[in-house]
């Protein structure tokens, strides 16, 4: 096949699963806006009755605190496995990789046990702590990665300028992985947002501390056959982190495209 056949199988290939992405949303906006008038009181209903600005709040909080955290450790961690040498290296990755492996299904309750020991149920922290040793886990493999990509040449040159380790990672590495590391902070981003089994465990007394896909669970069940507002609560919960994306597309698609995941 030539090119210019080749581009357009490519191009009709991406445009039925666009359509098959998109066509569901079309149906959520439909019925959240009442098309084919424009209805915004369901917005307004969803915002007031389901306590929307708290959970969204409470989300907001608990996603950058947990992001924030786990980007430092994990460009620490990820920089002392990746670009240092050290004896119980290669164990010490295992034991990262391994909380990638192990689902959140199965250390939930037990996980539950420990933090109500510790009187941490029904707070943020009880929230974060978690989420940011899970972000840690995938955070470390990504920025291993990348620093193990990075040429020794620029290494050697920044001791040789006389950079401690600190120095070089914060002041060289890290301006440079700049794609690398945006992608990781929107990934994390995404799943401690969307996060639902965590709140719905070790929230469990306290309303005013769902968090957003918790709160719309609970929309969702007091509000069944009203699809205009479950649709709006819908898009309300899912606005922020669609906006993140957007203004972050282009790093996350670079940070995708540069191999920061490849050995």
């Amino acid at each position: 096949m030539n090119p210019r056949g080749e581009r357009v199988v490519n191009h009709a290939i991406l445009a039925v699963f666009a359509v098959i992405a998109v066509f569901p949303m079309i149906g959520v906006v439909t019925q959240a806006l009442r098309l084919p008038g424009l209805d915004l009181s369901s917005f307004e209903t969803a915002w007031r009755d389901g306590h929307f600005a708290t959970y969204l709040r409470n989300s907001l909080i608990v996603t950058t605190v947990t992001v924030v955290v786990a980007a430092v450790l994990s460009i620490m961690a990820g920089y002392a496995l990746g670009a240092m040498r050290f004896r119980g290296a290669p164990a010490l990755f295992l034991l990262f990789l391994a909380g990638l492996t192990i689902p959140t299904e199965a250390v939930v309750v037990p996980l539950y046990f420990d933090l109500r020991s510790m009187g941490l149920d029904n707070t943020y922290a009880g929230l974060i702590l978690p989420q940011v040793a899970m972000s840690v886990a995938f955070g470390t493999f990504w920025m291993r990665a990348y620093f193990r990509s990075v040429p020794p040449s620029l290494l050697e040159a920044a001791r040789i300028d006389g950079a401690s380790s600190w120095t070089t990672l914060w002041r060289v590495l890290v301006p440079i992985g700049r794609p690398a590391i945006l992608t990781m902070l929107l990934l994390t981003t995404m799943w401690t947002w969307n996060e639902f089994l965590l709140p719905l465990v070790i929230i469990n007394s306290d309303e005013g501390l769902r968090t957003a896909p918790l709160g719309l669970s609970f929309f969702q069940g007091t509000h069944k056959t009203d699809y205009s507002l479950l649709m709006a609560g819908a898009l309300i919960i899912a606005a922020p982190i669609v906006i993140v994306y957007v203004f972050l597309q282009r790093q996350f698609i670079a940070g995708m495209l540069s191999g920061a995941i490849k050995e």
